[in-house]
C-alpha cells in the first residue's frame, strides 16, 4: 500500500493532528488576544444571543430543551463516524429501580431531533434549535477539538419536493449570512475586533462538491486537500456529498449512516454521478492559519437510503431500534438539520487562537503549558 492511499485512509476521521509536538508547530507564534477574557465573554454572549435568534428567523426554527443522557436503547445517540469507534459515556441510572436505565450522554443531538418534530407537532417549512451539550470522550484535545461540546443543533420539516441539492444550498447560504451577521454585529459592539491584522469574513460560500476537490488535488489526503482549497479557491466553503466513496474508492470522510443521506445521486457531469445532499461548512481560520470546520448539515436519508447506507456501512441491525423503525414506518417527517459549533464559530469571529479562550474544559497540562508560551489564554 502507497503512502499516499495510507494517509487518505488514516485522514477519514479525526482531528489531523495527534501529538502534542505537533500542536505545539501549529499554534500562532506572534498571537495578540484582541479582546480581554472578561470582555471576550461578553462578546460570547453577544454572538450567542444574535445568532439564535437570527437562525430561528431565518429558518423558521422554534429554540427548544434538548438532552444531555438519552437511553442507548432508544438509538438516538450519534456515532459520529460509521465505524462506531467513537463510543459515548454510558452509565446505569435510576436508584432503586430493578433493571436501571442504561443511559448515555450525548455526542450529538442529530437523531433525537428528527424524533423531536414530530413530538413538538412541527409542520411543513417549521423546525426547533437547540442549544446542545455533549461530551466526545475519544477527541485526541488539540487547538480545535475538546471533550465538550456545544452547538446549534437545528432540525426543520421538509417536503419530498424539497429533497435537493438547490435547497439544501439555499439553506446553507441563509445559515451563512446569519454567521456573518453575527460577525458584524459584534465587531459593532467591540470595534478591536475589527483589525487590519486579519481580512473580513467571507460575504459568500463557495459550493464545491466532494469530487471536485478530489479532482484538483487527486494524491492529498483530505485534510490537505481541504486547505489547498480553503488557501487556493475560497477562504469559505461549503463541502456537499460527505460519505459516498469517491472515485478514489475513500469518502471524504467517514459519516454516520443512519442520519445525513449521502447516497442520492445529485449531479451528473460528463457522464459521472455525484452522490450526496449534505455537506460542511469549512473556513479559513487566519489566526491559526488553518482549516476551520464551523458546521455539519444535509438532508436527512429516508426509509429507502436508510436501508442503502446501514447496508455499505455493515450496520443493519441498527435496523431494529426504535428511531430507526420510526424511519421505516413513516413515523417521523422528512427533515433538513446540522449541527453549528458554537465554541467554533466564537473562535473564528473573536479571532482567538484556541477554543480554550472562549470555552471552559479539561485540558492536559502538555496543552495548557503550550499555550501559556503562545500568550494564549486558556480558561480553567
Amino acid at each position: 500500500m502507497s503512502t499516499a492511499t495510507l494517509e487518505k485512509k488514516a485522514d477519514l476521521a479525526g482531528p489531523g493532528i495527534s501529538t502534542y509536538p505537533e500542536v505545539e508547530k501549529a499554534l500562532p507564534r506572534d498571537y495578540q488576544p484582541l479582546l480581554s477574557p472578561m470582555d471576550t465573554m461578553k462578546a460570547v454572549f453577544d454572538v450567542k444571543r444574535y445568532i439564535e435568534d437570527h437562525l430561528c428567523k431565518a429558518l423558521n426554527l422554534q429554540m427548544v430543551q434538548v438532552p444531555l443522557i438519552v437511553d442507548r436503547d432508544s438509538g438516538v445517540n450519534d456515532y459520529l463516524d460509521r465505524d462506531g469507534s467513537r463510543t459515548p459515556i454510558e452509565f446505569p441510572c435510576g436508584l432503586g429501580l430493578r433493571r436501571p436505565i442504561q443511559a448515555q450522554i450525548v455526542q450529538a443531538a442529530t437523531k433525537w431531533k428528527r424524533m423531536a418534530l414530530r413530538q413538538f407537532g412541527c409542520g411543513p417549512g417549521e423546525g426547533i434549535c437547540t442549544d446542545m451539550r455533549a461530551v466526545r470522550k475519544d477527541y485526541f484535545l488539540d487547538h480545535d477539538h475538546s471533550a465538550y461540546v456545544d452547538q446549534w443543533d437545528w432540525e426543520r420539516v421538509i417536503t419530498p419536493q424539497e429533497r435537493s441539492l438547490d435547497f439544501l444550498k439555499d439553506v446553507v447560504r441563509k445559515i451563512w449570512k446569519v454567521i456573518r451577521g453575527a460577525a458584524q454585529h459584534v465587531q459593532k459592539r467591540f470595534p478591536a475586533l475589527k483589525t487590519d491584522r486579519y481580512p473580513e469574513i467571507p460575504e459568500q460560500l463557495t459550493f464545491i462538491h466532494a469530487e471536485e476537490m478530489l479532482e484538483r488535488y487527486p494524491d492529498l489526503p483530505r485534510k490537505q486537500r481541504e486547505s489547498r482549497t480553503l488557501q487556493e479557491v475560497s477562504p469559505a466553503l461549503f463541502i456537499i456529498g460527505i460519505g459516498w466513496p469517491l472515485k478514489d474508492g475513500y469518502p471524504h470522510e467517514m459519516r454516520a449512516a443512519d442520519y445525513d443521506d449521502w447516497v442520492t445521486e445529485t449531479v451528473r457531469r460528463n457522464g459521472e454521478t455525484f452522490h450526496g445532499l449534505n455537506g460542511d461548512i469549512l473556513v479559513w481560520n487566519p489566526v491559526t492559519r488553518r482549516r476551520h470546520e464551523l458546521s455539519s448539515m444535509g438532508i436527512r436519508v429516508t426509509r429507502d437510503t436508510l436501508k442503502v447506507q446501514l447496508k455499505m456501512a455493515g450496520q443493519e441491525h441498527f435496523l431494529k431500534l426504535p428511531y430507526h423503525q420510526a424511519i421505516l414506518n413513516d413515523q417521523i417527517p422528512l427533515s433538513i438539520g446540522g449541527g453549528i459549533g458554537q465554541s467554533r464559530t466564537y473562535m473564528y469571529l473573536l479571532r482567538t487562537a484556541h477554543l480554550g479562550e472562549v470555552s471552559v474544559t479539561v485540558w492536559p497540562r502538555e496543552l495548557t503549558d503550550i499555550c501559556r508560551r503562545r500568550n494564549i489564554n486558556v480558561l480553567e
